[in-house]
């Protein structure tokens, strides 16, 4: 969209959506401004126009936007405030060349596909999650969150608009509940305003629920039609399911108990397993690497099946990371491992590099140094204790890196099926506010999301509120476990597989072998154990095949 003011013509090219577009509107036609409709495009322009750069930070939303200031030969690109929505580029002969997807960029002339032992490490060390800023492709970038960056004669320069500000937190628990729950509701509302029909993910767990509440009661007073909720399983998984302490039941039972409390216009999606496996490759091509294995092939599925009832969908993601819902915010052992949490398989992760790859490069040393380049940026109070200063560490890891890896999961894989996604507890305006909450609040009477759990305690069943953390469905069939073995297995004994290039293939055939058990800890998460190691390793190579990368180690 281009707009002329003052004889400057101004163009915007945006990707996304903002639940404070009113507001934004309002205040610029208080201004003075004028405008010809209700499109985003218009507001963050005319915005921008007003205001400039400072306007980036109050901006609620997802998005991710480009715009020319031809006053000035500059382009502007600007990315929401955790990056929901991606924004990559490129410098080359001096043309910066960007996009919200690789795949695009890489169709741009003379822009080559190569990787280098940076990209090698993002692959085995930090992957699936990657380093905010960068990508697994050498020279090919990304805005990081909370961030805009200018291009123009005096070259590229990137500055952050936003970040969480530590200061002592002033509100007792009462008035803390309030405030959160305050917040929490007006996202919800905010992020129900479509011109579409509008759904809900339900898991049965308290974040999906939560979210279902509070949009009932909002459609219900607004004389709206009752919300469309949908959850996910697999076929026979009630016949194997397995119990364990990250999962210790089963979703169906608590799903009843929602849409019985709140009407809900309720359908169950049953996936089967061997489509997991059989879209490994589209769920990778949707990122543009390799990702969550068959979490991220299971939201891809799930998301193409909402796609049939409903355009936009309401997800509970970002909760976990917020209120402390991860085993890593409780225990000692992940506190103190000097490491990401989530990924301490270090030396595992190293041997699955061959010998001569393994001498020029130290998973261990670029892991570290991300870790430690990324603790150095949290910002601690004066009268934080040691134990409020570790909390801010794992919370800000968790914030910056493994909701960042969620996050891109959820919309790569919404959009590759048409759905629009939208994250109501990822609020920057939450987020901030229980950046300083004391810990002893936010796990209120020593649970995991105790202060959640608190604030809802008249709004959901007592069941709900007390049921433990369970995470997105995954299969618990054990085909599925050998279907991507024996792709897995394919790939190893195929010396042309580029793979083999990079993989000790003693390692990985003892991995095969012992369907995964030695490879004892969860390489990634709480569920990535050997069937989605071994689905990972079979989206690497069918990267390299598809994007076929020149290697410079």
């Amino acid at each position: 969209m281009s707009f002329k003011f003052n004889n400057t013509t101004y163009t915007i090219v945006y990707n996304g959506k903002l639940y404070n577009s009113k507001d934004i509107r309002n205040d610029l036609i208080n201004k003075g401004l004028k405008f010809d409709g209700f499109t985003d495009e218009e507001i963050v322009l005319k915005a921008f126009i007003h205001y400039g750069h400072t306007i980036f930070k109050n901006f609620n939303g997802v998005f991710s936007f480009a715009i020319y200031d031809p006053n000035k030969k500059e382009l502007i690109l600007c990315r929401d405030h955790f990056g929901i929505k991606p924004l990559y580029y490129t410098i080359l002969n001096n043309t910066l060349v960007f996009s919200t997807e690789i795949k695009s960029i890489l169709k741009y002339p003379g822009v080559e596909t190569k990787i280098d032992k940076n990209s090698i490490c993002e692959l085995f060390g930090i992957g699936p999650a990657h380093t905010p800023g960068t990508s697994v492709f050498k020279n090919i970038y990304e805005i990081k969150p909370a961030h805009y960056a200018i291009f123009n004669q005096y070259g590229f320069n990137s500055y952050m608009y936003w970040k969480l500000e530590s200061h002592e937190h002033k509100d007792n628990f009462e008035t803390t509940c309030n405030n959160v729950k305050n917040i929490l509701e007006d996202s919800i509302q905010k992020q129900l305003v479509s011109d579409t029909s509008i759904c809900a993910m339900l898991s049965g767990g308290l974040d999906s629920s939560i979210i279902v509440a509070y949009a009932s009661k909002y459609l219900e007073k607004e004389n709206l039609p009752k919300l469309k909720t949908l959850s996910v399983d697999y076929v026979d998984n009630d016949k194997n399911f397995i119990q364990s302490d990250f999962q210790p039941n089963s979703d169906n039972y608590y799903i009843d108990i929602v849409k019985n409390k709140f009407n809900t216009n309720h359908t169950a999606i049953l996936l089967d397993t061997p489509d997991l496996a059989h879209s490994l490759k589209e769920a990778m091509c949707a990122r543009d690497y390799p990702g969550m294995a068959d979490v991220d092939s299971s939201m891809l599925l799930f998301c193409n099946k909402i796609k049939d009832y409903s355009s936009v969908a309401l997800s509970g993601e970002c909760s976990d990371e917020i209120f402390a819902g991860y085993p890593w915010f409780f225990r000692d052992d992940a506190l103190n491992s000097k490491t990401f949490p989530w990924s301490i398989a270090i030396l595992e992760r190293q041997n699955l590099l061959n010998s001569e790859i393994s001498k020029n490069i130290d998973l261990k040393n670029y892991i570290d140094f991300r870790y430690s380049e990324s603790i150095n940026n949290v910002e601690f109070y004066d009268s934080d204790t040691e134990n409020t200063k570790q909390k801010r560490i794992i919370s800000y890891l968790t914030i910056n890196w493994f909701m960042q890896t969620l996050l891109d999961r959820a919309d790569k894989m919404s959009l590759q099926s048409g759905l629009e996604l939208r994250v109501p507890f990822c609020d920057y305006r939450l987020v901030q506010y229980m950046w300083n909450v004391p810990w002893e609040f936010k796990a209120y009477k020593g649970r995991e999301k105790g202060l959640l759990r608190h604030i809802v305690k008249d709004l959901l069943p007592d069941e709900i509120v007390n049921r433990k953390k369970s995470p997105y469905p995954k299969t618990h069939n054990p085909t599925y476990l050998y279907t991507v073995k024996n792709m897995l297995t394919e790939i190893i004994n195929n010396n042309n597989s580029p793979i083999n290039y990079l993989l000790n293939k003693e390692y990985i055939l003892n991995i095969l072998d012992t369907n995964g058990k030695s490879f004892v800890r969860p390489w990634f998460g709480q569920l990535m154990t050997g069937p989605q190691l071994m689905a990972y390793l079979c989206q690497v190579n069918m990267w390299l095949e598809i994007y076929n990368p020149t290697i410079q180690i």
